[in-house]
């Protein structure tokens, strides 16, 4: 009771205390929840139909077609460039599927297992082929998938194979699984395809239409009046012109996509002429020791060549094109440079050792002579070099030793320009210097000794034995640190955008300008620019900002950005630069041709329009509905030309037709018909394909829909 009446009396206290307690958890949930949030914010790369695109879920499809690329292509790994395409490639087929996805589940249009099973069976679909599943004829086999399929799970289950067999089978699963699911999704495109086809149906007076406006031709007698004769000071154009332009034409002005505007300097560091003496003096000590005799391979590479020495001689297509035009014009021990080659900024030492006439391809069977050690392996060759030259057969020796001795071609493109050790340069030597039909023992040290008959051999081709010397003209470290130090001094005195474009040209910088949207990888094209890219496209960034200074580039630019535009996803603005200049010209074009038509409409004839100040005439022929009529006097093609004269008669003259270049009158002199023949069934099936295509605009419309917002420009 004692402890009740406390309790009871405390009770206030106690509601603060718990009160405080259940505060305290809520907002540590609170917060916890907040910075989950913040998080998953963090980790979006996209949006489509609102819906987030997760990073992971994105690489995850990267990381799928890359494997493919690289076990389709027989490839280690890729460069930068390739993996911003591949990027580019999966978001986008990312983006369409989601699209054709959304408005299938809308149709309850599926792709059943059973239907892609079927399809599997009957092995026509052109994925299928791209598989390594196939017969003798080069047809998709659907039992060779079956065995593998069923193989891979033993391999992967049988403890005693290695981890090399078990990666090849998962490679190819994954691949297999890759091209299941791209069969899965190309039918669901297809069946939505299939059903918005069906909605386009011809009929007998659109086909007829179709075959006249092909069929029927005109000749005319035209006089122009181009826009050109009358100044664009004549015109006075207002806002409200251009608001009302803007109105007429704005779907033209809507984009996908958010851009921005900015204006740059960049830097290209490059060789100072310091840099260039003391690369000049280099190369001569290089091409003073190779004139004195010193060994070529040791002097080529104490010189960092470009070009590797070979130990063998080389044909000319393997050496860059401006050393191989010197070759044929050298004499055996001549050398030339140190010269300079503009085109690739390098500077050049070239000596011609020997020029010899080698097959640039030989047909070769071996023997590996067996044995515990270098010594009974050499026993063994002498042995079987023996009993060739009394006459024993080669297959039948190669088969005494177990082994195929199958007849094999070797090119000069599987060893040339490729580093070799000296047992690869011995061999590559011996077999291409002896004669067809020798046998030929070859001992490569620490490896073993081969028997090599060369059987055939084929176009037979100049190659040289020749030291190239080839170094880039690159800036010393003190080059580019004067030129950041100068650079980093200019924006130090000029922060703000308007003082650095007032007082770039007298510091010696070029400003220049560009619009580019966040899907571009490469900042006013200059490569390694991913941090500006961020920067330009962050939120928080204002028109009027300037950037960092970036060092980007293959480590030789420098590059300071200022933003001076933002153009949101959707409608540009009519007041924006580039929308309003092609709007005065628009406005520009249509005051012109109200003042043309107003003296043109008077005229009774062609002649009279010819008199009129300006005017341009020609005779035009072959003139259809289906195809605009191009006026070569004028430089336009005219839709609206070929419109009216299309439904004109012969004799008729008309005048007052506003075209994209210029006002017209013209006189029908002639029409004719081709000598085309009318075929129903054939017209309504090209008016139905025409149709489609018109359709197909389809996805545009669909994307606009899909509200896609791309921000991987914050990820790569």
């Amino acid at each position: 009771m004692a402890t009740l009446q406390k309790i009871r009396n405390k009770g206030k206290i106690l509601i603060g205390v718990v009160g405080l307690a259940l505060f305290a958890f809520i907002a540590e949930e609170f917060v916890r929840s907040l910075s989950y949030t913040q998080s998953e914010r963090h980790q979006r790369i996209g949006k489509v139909y609102g819906e987030s695109v997760n990073v992971q879920e994105f690489n995850a499809l990267v990381d799928e077609y890359t494997d493919v690329i690289k076990f389709t292509n027989g490839l280690s790994s890729l460069n930068d460039e390739q993996l911003s395409s591949i990027r580019d490639q999966v978001w986008q087929s990312y983006v369409n599927q989601q699209i054709i996805e959304h408005e299938c589940k809308k149709l309850g249009l599926t792709v059943t297992d059973a239907e892609l099973q079927n399809i599997i069976n009957t092995g026509k679909n052109p994925m299928l082929a791209q598989t390594p599943f196939r017969n003798q004829q080069g047809a998709f086999d659907v039992n060779q998938l079956k065995q593998f399929l069923s193989q891979k799970d033993e391999v992967m289950n049988n403890a005693e194979m290695t981890s090399d067999i078990k990666d090849q089978y998962m490679q190819m699963y994954n691949y297999w699984k890759f091209i299941e699911k791209t069969i899965r999704q190309q039918t669901l495109a297809q069946k939505y395809q299939s059903l918005l086809a069906g909605t386009i149906v011809s009929n007998p007076v659109a086909a007829k239409a179709n075959f006249e406006a092909r069929t029927n031709e005109s000749e005319i007698l035209l006089a122009a009046l181009p826009y050109t004769s009358v100044k664009d000071a004549d015109i006075t154009v207002e806002d409200a012109d251009l608001k009302a332009k803007y109105n007429e034409l704005k779907e033209i002005f809507r984009t996908t996509q958010e851009t921005r505007d900015f204006k740059y300097i960049d830097i290209a560091v490059v060789a100072s002429q310091a840099d260039k003496d003391a690369l000049q003096k280099e190369m001569e000590g290089y091409a003073q020791a190779l004139k004195e005799g010193a060994d070529p391979a040791k002097t080529v590479r104490e010189a960092a060549s470009l070009i590797a020495y070979s130990a063998l001689p080389v044909s000319s297509k393997t050496l860059p094109h401006d050393i191989a035009e010197l070759l044929d014009s050298m004499a055996v021990g001549a050398q030339v440079g140190p010269f300079v080659h503009e085109h690739d900024n390098t500077i050049n030492i070239v000596r011609l050792i020997d020029k010899v006439s080698r097959p640039d391809s030989v047909e070769i069977r071996q023997i590996a002579a067996p044995g515990a050690d270098m010594a009974a392996a050499e026993k063994t060759a002498d042995s079987i070099m023996n009993a060739l030259a009394a006459g024993e057969n080669f297959d039948s020796i190669a088969k005494k030793y177990n082994q195929p001795a199958e007849k094999v071609w070797i090119t000069s493109a599987q060893y040339e320009g490729q580093t070799m050790d000296e047992n690869n340069r011995k061999f590559i030597n011996t077999i291409t210097t002896a004669g067809v039909g020798t046998n030929n023992k070859i001992v490569l040290d620490g490896q073993g000794v081969i028997i090599a008959q060369v059987t055939d051999k084929r176009n037979i081709v100049s190659k040289y034995d020749v030291a190239v010397i080839k170094r880039s003209i690159d800036f010393s470290k003190d080059t580019y640190n004067k030129a950041f130090n100068d650079f980093s001094s200019f924006l130090a005195g000029n922060p703000k955008a308007e003082d650095i474009e007032a007082n770039a040209a007298k510091a010696g910088y070029t400003v220049q300008t560009r619009t580019m949207a966040s899907t571009e990888h490469n900042v006013a094209g200059v490569r390694s620019t991913r941090e500006t890219l961020r920067w330009l496209f962050n939120e928080d960034t204002k028109v009027g900002d300037v950037s960092p200074l970036y060092e980007c580039g293959d480590n030789d630019h420098m590059l300071v950005v200022v933003l001076t535009g933002i153009h949101e996803k959707g409608y540009m603005n009519w007041d924006d630069e580039q929308v309003k200049a092609y709007l005065t010209s628009e406005v520009q074009k249509d005051k012109k041709a109200a003042k043309l038509m107003e003296k043109i409409q008077a005229a009774k004839s062609i002649a009279e329009v010819a008199k009129m100040e300006g005017a341009v005439t020609d005779t035009v022929k072959h003139i259809t509905f289906a195809s605009n009529a191009f006026i070569s006097k004028v430089g336009n093609s005219e839709p609206a030309l070929s419109g009216s004269v299309s439904a004109a008669k012969k004799g008729d003259f008309k005048t007052g037709i506003k075209g994209n270049g210029a006002v017209y009158a013209y006189q029908v002199l002639n029409q004719s018909k081709s000598d085309a023949k009318f075929d129903a069934k054939q017209e309504k099936q090209q008016a139905a394909q025409m149709s489609m295509r018109a359709l197909s605009a389809f996805t545009s419309e669909l994307y606009l829909k899909a509200d896609v917002q791309d921000k991987r420009y914050l990820f790569y």
